[in-house]
């Protein structure tokens, strides 16, 4: 499913239109025959993809428990425990990536661990990398400090062997880590 063109859809979509389809889908998210396909797919034990809304990002689990809406999960990364929905997990390995036509970013099209590229008042080029998303900005950790930067204001990082310099062409910021 091509996330990107259904939100470009929906941006013509009135309030009260996203909301209908909101309630729709909440009903489909809840209904005992999907919930017990996904369930019958499982296993304890099964490594798994789930995606956190959070962190915009897919994590990587291993099952530990399968109770009747929910699994608990370990993380691999960093052996914390979760109880999800089970239509928080990825058994197609969907592309969960949305990018916007415009080029922007926005908290759509980034996630946590993301690196970006911003210039500061005095025009200042900082690199760094995305900790958390926030309703109007994405909180970007450089070296030691954290900044809370607006999504307009933040350009991809594409890495690349340049020579350790950085050039930033047509918006999209290029580095060597």
């Amino acid at each position: 499913m091509n996330y990107s063109n259904i939100l470009e859809e929906l941006n013509s979509a009135s309030l009260f239109d996203l909301y209908r389809l909101q309630q729709a889908i909440r009903r489909s998210l809840e209904d005992p025959v999907r919930i017990g396909r996904i369930k019958g797919a499982l296993k304890v034990g099964q490594d798994i993809e789930y995606f956190d809304a959070e962190q915009n990002r897919l994590i990587l689990a291993n099952i530990v428990e399968l109770n009747r809406t929910r699994a608990l999960v370990r993380n691999r990364h960093d052996g914390a425990l979760w109880h999800i929905p089970f239509y928080n997990i990825n058994l197609d390995h969907a592309d969960v990536s949305i990018s916007r036509s415009t080029g922007k970013l926005d908290r759509n099209s980034l996630k946590v661990g993301d690196k970006v590229a911003f210039k500061d008042r005095n025009a200042g080029e900082w690199f760094g990398e995305v900790i958390k998303l926030n309703q109007k900005t994405a909180s970007v950790l450089v070296g030691t400090t954290r900044w809370k930067v607006s999504y307009g204001l933040l350009s991809s990082i594409i890495e690349g062997e340049l020579g350790g310099e950085a050039h930033l062409i047509e918006g999209q910021v290029l580095s060597r880590d």
